[in-house]
């Protein structure tokens, strides 16, 4: 961890440059993508980059409302035991929506040897890299992630509603796809989301309406660090809620938080490239050469053993509807947002593949983890994809694989992929399983209003 510990040089720049931050929080998230960590001093910095902020291995054994899954045996089977989170090069960034006296870091997990802690998402992605790497090429990468804007109170049912409009005082439910009336309502949103991403490094694109009431899409560009970019991805996530709770409302990356309208996805832009800097996908014809085509078929062949990394809890599983650009099969094709994995219009030189299955609500790391296995799954077995599908992938009658559309089933074929064992490791897929099965068993468990709507009189 070298380079960690050389890194704390640009760490005095930064806190140089910046005499007003007193405090650092410190960034670890956890198999969910929620944020772990610790607020510290910059009088504590020093020895958090020789030695680490000691947090526990069961920090990658939580639900998503922070319970240990002891199953994992990563909590008091092993007595919460610590282990040192090194701070990650390049992520030392101001908080701007809590103020100058606020910055931020993120952090690692490393095992009791110094080496990675197979719970880390990020150093799983970072082994599916080393394969890349050892044949010289380099994903180039781009992360797209849509999200909600939220009133901060709630129905009387305890359900989300859209705010009330700037404008009009009402609130709409209407869906109006890139309006640009309602990207005016919410300028200045976006418009501190757009500074704050300039100011931590988090190079975004296009901003556009979605199809919901008050939902968003915000492009980040391409990228060629994968781990960089899933870093990105964290950073924004913060940027947008900070930045929405601070303007008197909530952002919600929540798979589908309205019943009637779309829910939200994390779609991945993929090429990569050779040790000289070109795109081994480059090619005159519009669906790329052999090898995107190779890439596309392991995508596809593997998309079922992934769905629980796409979707990894109950309410990602409300997304999966017909029509509402959630593919609901394992799809390729051209130009076209109806199936799972796209080759978007591009010239010869710029062929990549879209991703169009996980969930805003997934975890960036293991997300791009799972599509770049995939993808070097595919061209390593070179396999060969179906016939590319054109028109309403909703309406026709499909020869492709169904994906799972539970969380049970999902579950059941991620623990027995070989693929996900042979790329994530034995362990890792064991522990996401169990902490997994772990919420599903604890959410199955609650009496829920609809439980007395529905049969407390009828049964």
């Amino acid at each position: 961890m070298a380079v960690v510990r050389d890194d704390f040089a640009n760490a005095e720049a930064f806190l140089a440059a910046r005499p007003a931050v007193r405090v650092v929080d410190l960034l670890l998230p956890d198999l969910c993508g929620v944020l772990r960590g610790k607020r510290v001093d910059t009088s504590d910095l020093p020895g958090i980059y020789q030695r680490g902020m000691f947090l526990p291995g069961s920090m990658f054994a939580l639900d998503v409302l922070g319970g240990t899954i002891q199953t994992t045996g990563l909590g008091f089977d092993e007595g919460d035991a610590d282990r040192a989170c090194m701070p990650i090069p390049k992520t030392l960034v101001p908080s701007p929506w809590m103020g100058p006296s606020v910055a931020q870091l993120q952090v690692q997990m490393l095992d009791h040897d110094g080496g990675p802690f197979y719970g880390d998402p990020r150093h799983a992605l970072g082994a599916v890299l080393d394969r890349y790497a050892a044949r010289g090429w380099q994903p180039v990468v781009a992360v797209e992630l849509e999200f909600y804007l939220v009133d901060v109170e709630r129905t009387p049912a305890g359900h989300a509603q859209p705010p009330r409009s700037r404008y009009t005082g009402r609130r709409e439910t209407r869906t109006q796809v890139n309006s640009m009336a309602d990207l005016e309502s919410v300028s200045d949103i976006l418009s501190e989301i757009k500074a704050a991403c300039e100011a931590q490094g988090v190079p975004t694109g296009a901003a556009l309406a979605e199809c919901g009431p008050n939902q968003w899409e915000v492009n980040l560009r391409h990228v060629a660090d994968a781990l960089e970019a899933c870093d990105q991805a964290i950073r924004f996530k913060r940027i947008v809620k900070g930045v929405a709770h601070r303007n008197g409302v909530e952002a919600t990356f929540m798979a589908k938080p309205y019943a009637d309208a779309p829910g939200s996805g994390m779609h991945l832009h993929v090429s990569v490239l050779d040790r000289a800097g070109r795109n081994v996908f480059a090619d005159d014809d519009v669906l790329g050469n052999d090898l995107l085509k190779q890439a596309a078929a392991g995508l596809l062949d593997t998309m079922a053993d992934g769905m629980a990394i796409f979707a990894p809890n109950a309410n990602s599983y409300r997304r999966l509807r017909p029509e509402l650009y959630v593919p609901m099969s394992a799809t390729w094709g051209y130009n076209n947002r109806g199936v799972a994995v796209r080759v978007p219009v591009s010239g010869p030189v710029d062929r990549r593949l879209e991703h169009r299955v996980a969930g805003a609500d997934a975890n960036p790391y293991l997300v791009m983890a799972a599509v770049l296995a995939g993808m070097l799954h595919g061209i390593e077995e070179k396999l060969t994809p179906p016939a590319p599908l054109t028109g309403n992938a909703y309406t026709q009658r499909l020869t492709a694989p169904r994906l799972p559309a539970d969380w049970p089933t999902a579950l059941t074929r991620f623990g027995a992929s070989a693929f996900l064992r042979e790329y994530f490791g034995e362990r890792f897929v064991t522990l996401y399983e169990l902490t997994r099965r772990g919420e599903m068993q604890d959410l199955n468990s609650r009496l829920t209003a609809l439980d007395f709507a529905w049969y407390l009189e009828q049964v």
